[in-house]
């Protein structure tokens, strides 16, 4: 091992920052350019964090035992038979995992004070998984009532309500109680869609954790993961507000004969 290694709670910090910021880039800013790199014709392979910032996507390390511990392993062969919002939140975990890793394998000579204090250092940071999932604590307690008002608990295995269809995509679907379906867990969760945006196809949803997320709606519909319990009105193609109908006219008296 290098003697340049971090030693201090703060070194170990410093580093963990540097890391985490080039695994941020790779899985939001230089997506694209990341989701390129992990080509499933190509060997194993893995997404580094760098010390200077960067990202790398390359080989595993050939020297046994590696000399820091390694991240996940074939990245690239899961890309194409995942969700490509799904493949990148497991990505974020595996990377969130090895950044872990990486913190407390330089923290080893830390005593169980020094490591408690590392780990409030690095635990103020958000995680690259709540990051990619755009998921952050922000619901007022009172939408607990119509949460619970649906009749159906928080999380399911098996689905309840009406499949999303195109022609639901309006900005009615504001307001709309609807469950989610999230392959890893193989759960549906129980969601308030809080917005639509007709323009980007974009949703942003509440969950009854008080999560909010947003949602890409093209892939969300294609695979049929969101199910609506109050639909909202769907207006016919090419069809205008009926106008109200115009009042009946008077009855004009009838003449009485001339006596």
């Amino acid at each position: 091992m290098s003697g340049d290694y971090p030693r201090t709670e703060e070194e170990i910090a410093a580093d963990f920052v540097q890391r985490r910021n080039g695994l941020l880039k790779a899985l939001t800013d230089e997506v694209d350019d990341f989701y390129n790199h992990c080509d499933p014709e190509r060997e194993n392979l893995s997404l580094y964090g760098n010390r200077d910032g960067s990202w790398s996507v390359d080989l595993p390390v050939e020297e046994v035992p590696p000399e820091l511990p390694e991240p996940c392993l074939g990245i690239n062969f899961a890309r194409d038979g995942m969700q490509r919002r799904d493949w990148l939140a497991l990505v974020a975990v595996h990377s969130d995992s090895w950044l872990m890793a990486v913190a407390f394998f330089y923290a080893v000579k830390l005593d169980a004070a020094g490591r408690m204090r590392l780990f409030k250092l690095l635990n103020q940071h958000q995680t690259l998984f709540e990051a990619v999932t755009n998921r952050k604590k922000s619901a007022p307690m009172s939408k607990k009532q119509k949460f619970n008002a649906v009749g159906r608990p928080t999380e399911s295995a098996t689905p309840s309500g009406t499949p999303l269809t195109e022609a639901n995509l309006t900005p009615e679907l504001r307001g709309t109680m609807a469950e989610l379906f999230w392959p890893d867990d193989a759960l549906w969760y129980l969601v308030e869609i809080q917005s639509y945006n007709v323009m980007t196809r974009k949703a942003k949803i509440l969950y009854a954790t008080g999560e909010v997320e947003d949602l890409e709606i093209d892939e969300i519909l294609k695979d049929g993961h969101l199910r609506l319990f109050e639909a909202p009105p769907i207006a016919a193609p090419g069809s205008t507000p009926e106008a109200p109908a115009a009042p009946a006219p008077a009855l004009a008296p009838t003449p009485q004969p001339v006596q």
